[in-house]
């Protein structure tokens, strides 16, 4: 008995600990961070002095990096201890990187996949915030869900490096990295599954250049970039020459499960704004909250909120356990993704005029929603995936192949595959 009830101190302590460091963030983010939102939308130089500050505060107030390693300067706090308080945190776009958290992603595939010389030049660096990464996948004219027609070409150079050249897009702020992982084919022909390689390439290198940036419904961030026989040290592959579609799978689970994270805590701002607005806005015929067309939208945000948010720690904790979370990662991005943008869509329908205008945060939260739902594998991908994978488990008489799948994508293989 007395283990036991120690046991379940430790737990309670624990949790307790969770929620005070979930509300210490939640206070940053809102009282510090969201009130600099226009500064920091803005860019050029008032944004990285406000970022800079920002960072700054946050690691002497021990938020910094929190789910990074302790090694390399960061938190050292595990996956599902961090997702309590990754909602609170992506109430911002901008808290991941105000709150230093913003290279997890980067940070584990360098530590897990990367060389000795990778780690050793990049990690900490990364950890610190003084350097940025970004990762090109997608290429124009070429479908992101078929990642085996990438046209982007690798040749061994004379010194046993390698040769990059390429467009990508739709690279996520690679106008201020010094990183990019790029997907390559080293060997192979078009649409060969083998034959694709990660490779690290430092920006300042000759021969790649930012093309354009490539405005998502009006906002920025996202760029085109071009290489052209851009030189890369032997040593900065990640995994083998050949292992990208294995490494990009593990990465885009991971990913796509720390923006569902974020479009949580999104959702969770829009709907408190909805709330607030019906609490205290009035007509001729009494407050808006009286209204019963105005709670049936409260009803729907909340019941989207609710359902969605164990999807994704569901998902959560079948990553962390190291376990295959292919379906519940599906099921949690779709879930996600559309919540985001309906209970955004309730909250400007509330707003009235104002949800449209430039006074509250919903036009952007609206924004990111919609494209949430194209970006990082549409929709579809997702629902014909998990379909098919839940599908493969009742075999249909007459059928002999079976789909099985590659970095999210679906290829038909014979069944001995």
């Amino acid at each position: 008995m007395t283990d036991s009830g120690t046991d379940h101190t430790s737990v309670g302590q624990q949790d307790a600990e969770g929620h005070e460091l979930r509300d210490r963030i939640d206070r940053f983010v809102r009282t510090r961070v969201i009130p600099r939102e226009a500064v920091l939308d803005g860019g050029g130089p008032a944004a990285a002095q406000t970022l800079a500050e920002l960072r700054g505060r946050a690691q002497a107030e021990g938020l910094w990096a929190l789910p990074l390693p302790v090694e390399l300067g960061g938190g050292g706090l595990g996956l599902r201890a961090y997702a309590a308080t990754a909602e609170a945190e992506g109430a911002s776009d901008h808290g991941p990187a105000a709150l230093g958290s913003a290279p997890l992603l980067d940070v584990t595939m360098l530590a897990r996949h990367g060389g000795p010389a990778v780690r050793e030049a990049y990690l900490k660096a990364l950890v610190a915030g003084e350097i940025r990464t970004c990762y090109a996948m997608t290429e124009p004219d070429v479908p992101g869900t078929d990642p085996f027609r990438t046209g982007t070409r690798a040749e061994r150079g004379p010194d046993g490096g390698w040769l990059v050249t390429g467009r990508k897009w739709f690279t996520s702020g690679a106008a201020g990295a010094d990183l990019v992982t790029v997907m390559a084919r080293t060997h192979g022909g078009d649409g060969d599954r083998e034959g694709l390689t990660l490779l690290l390439v430092p920006t300042a290198s000759a021969g790649f250049r930012v093309v354009r940036e490539l405005p998502v419904l009006g906002t920025g961030g996202q760029y085109e970039i071009e290489l052209d026989r851009v030189r890369v040290p032997a040593d900065h592959v990640l995994g083998e020459p050949g292992d990208a579609l294995a490494i990009a799978g593990e990465r885009l689970q991971l990913g796509r499960t720390l923006r569902c994270l974020r479009w949580l805590g999104q959702a969770q701002r829009a709907f408190d704004l909805m709330c607030e607005r019906a609490a205290t806005r009035g007509g001729s015929r009494g407050p808006l909250a009286d209204q019963q067309l105005v709670q049936s939208h409260v009803f729907d945000a909340l019941l989207a909120l609710r359902t969605t948010r164990p999807l994704v720690h569901e998902a959560v904790a079948l990553i962390d356990a190291g376990r295959d979370a292919r379906t519940e990662v599906g099921l949690a991005k779709v879930a996600a993704a559309r919540m985001l943008q309906q209970v955004t869509d309730s909250a400007i329908q509330i707003h009235g005029a104002a949800g449209l205008g430039p006074d509250t945060p919903l036009p952007g939260l609206f924004r990111t929603g919609r494209a949430a739902r194209i970006l990082d594998g549409p929709d579809e991908l997702h629902i014909t995936s998990v379909a098919r994978r839940i599908l493969r488990d009742h075999p249909r008489p007459g059928v002999a192949p079976e789909a099985k799948e590659v970095c999210g994508v679906m290829s038909w293989t014979v069944p001995d595959e």
